[in-house]
């Protein structure tokens, strides 16, 4: 590809953002800030931008789809670029190989293999990639589980591995009884004036258990995380309005009375709980 021509000139639209991106990194008429890029500082505009999806997703807003998936896109673009100038890959290889992970992962459909259902189909792409990890070097159950997650969805997939071995709890009862019991030990760390790190310790097994019991349910720590964040928010609002007709804001009421409106929140909902349901 002629990297000097326009970026209007490639007819693909790949092909002409792989120009944009050529152009921004130009050694001597490139973008000072994109040249002085690299893995690790685009890294974290990798994964907000990932977010930025996620978010407007959730919102079912395609036209924010759209562009932030043309901003995850650049991402992707960018890391390569950077690949490619110091002589390890480029972006043809990376979209070759994830075409070949995925024709190796789906062999029901790119082979003579058979059809499977969805639940023999999700077990058969485990054990493929359990392959491929231990054709990689790595035989530990755990391997491959991303440190850079984020902890509670690297702590789902965990605990998901351990599962898959047996490491699991007969039912979800016996995790409530553990919560109970995580939650005696903070207490106790609590009372005992213990350092901060020793707190820490414990609230971080407190949360670990949380997320198990979210999914011995099946449900989605994140999500339900999430509906949580969206339920405190609503009801704090609730309380932020009413007290501004009065001429008056949170910081100047008293607990009892943030109290009393929070519980006239709930009312105005379906259905309620308590200060943090």
């Amino acid at each position: 590809m002629d990297e000097d021509c326009a970026p209007c000139a490639p007819t693909r639209s790949i092909d002409r953002l792989l120009v944009v991106m050529a152009r921004l990194r130009d050694p001597e008429r490139g973008c000072s800030w994109d040249r002085a890029q690299s893995w690790a500082t685009i890294a974290p505009y990798t994964i907000e931008e990932a977010y930025e999806v996620a978010d407007a997703i959730a919102r079912n807003d395609s036209g924010a789809v759209k562009d932030e998936l043309g901003d995850l896109l650049f991402q992707v673009v960018f890391q390569s670029r950077i690949a490619e100038e110091d002589g390890h890959f480029d972006f043809e290889t990376v979209a070759d190989a994830a075409a070949e992970k995925m024709i190796r992962r789906h062999p029901h459909l790119f082979s003579d293999a058979q059809p499977t259902e969805a639940a023999a189909h999700l077990e058969a792409w485990e054990e493929i990639k359990a392959r491929e990890r231990a054709e990689a070097g790595g035989d530990g159950v755990l391997d491959g589980i991303a440190r850079a997650l984020p902890p509670m969805t690297r702590a789902l997939k965990l605990q998901n591995r351990a599962a898959r071995v047996g490491f699991d709890w007969d039912e979800p009862g016996a995790i409530l009884d553990k919560l109970a019991e995580e939650a005696e030990e903070v207490a106790v760390e609590i009372r005992a004036g213990a350092p901060h790190d020793r707190v820490e310790d414990e609230i971080g097994d407190l949360m670990f258990v949380c997320v198990n019991l979210a999914r011995k349910l099946a449900v989605d720590p994140d999500r339900a995380l999430a509906r949580a964040n969206e339920k405190f928010e609503r009801r704090f609002r609730h309380i932020e309005r009413a007290l501004r007709d009065e001429g008056r804001s949170p910081a100047v009421a008293s607990l009892d009375e943030m109290e009393a409106l929070w519980q006239a929140a709930k009312r105005l909902e379906p259905s309620g709980g308590g200060r943090g349901g």
